[in-house]
């Protein structure tokens, strides 16, 4: 990767925490290192409200359908209108990877497309490609496109984690969020190299920080921009 301008990078990090455990401090922590790098935020549904008023000008990602993607369709689309009305600057959405596996390509393809037009605001679509076969992973890609989504996401980190050979055929569909066993600036690199737009870790501070130090010259005047 190139040489940029610092808060070009990190301002691509989402810095993540989803795991069931998590604590309104942890979220805290996680928009706290989100402020001082730049980073965005990707936090449970029910910390959005939180989020929204510690920390307004990080831009927030939430999870629909979490982690299975097995919620009915039209749960799915209430946790997206909620998660919006609650300040989510954008939404990732798990498909029901039982039904593409079943070959159920119209149904997939329909609930992405109700999802996306409950609301006004970008939505990721998680394939949990360590599922899924590369004829299974492409026909997902096509029906996140069919539905109009903006992004592909590789994982929910749950089943298995991003893969250079998954961000490249994804990214030939829509761009692509490389999520799931990205813990260092070498594995976000090698993601950003595949081609990802995006890169969703809970180390996203810690991958921020070895950039900063393998990139002296970088410029990073706004790498804490959020104000």
């Amino acid at each position: 990767m190139s040489e940029a301008d610092a808060a070009a990078v990190t301002g691509r990090i989402e810095h993540t925490v989803l795991g069931p455990e998590t604590t309104p401090d942890d979220v805290i922590a996680v928009l706290d290192a989100a402020i001082e790098y730049g980073l965005r935020a990707c936090v449970p549904p029910c910390y959005l409200d939180l989020a929204d008023s510690y920390a307004p000008a990080v831009p927030l990602s939430t999870v629909v359908g979490f982690p299975h993607g097995q919620h009915a369709t039209e749960t799915k689309c209430h946790e997206a209108k909620t998660a919006w009305n609650d300040g989510a600057d954008e939404v990732d959405m798990v498909i029901n990877v039982g039904r593409l596996r079943a070959r159920e390509d119209d149904a997939v393809a329909a609930e992405i497309e109700e999802v996306v037009a409950a609301v006004p605001v970008p939505v990721k679509v998680i394939v949990e490609t360590p599922l899924l076969s590369d004829d299974e992973k492409r026909r997902a890609a096509e029906c996140a496109v069919e539905a109009d989504a903006d992004y592909l996401k590789t994982a929910t980190g749950f089943a298995g984690g991003a893969t250079v050979s998954d961000v490249e055929l994804l990214a030939e569909h829509r761009p692509v969020k490389a999520s799931g066993g990205v813990g260092s600036w070498a594995d976000a690199e090698a993601m950003f190299d595949a081609g990802a737009e995006r890169i969703g870790a809970s180390a996203g501070d810690a991958i921020a920080r070895e950039y900063l130090a393998q990139h002296d010259t970088a410029d990073r005047t706004d790498v804490s921009g959020w104000e």
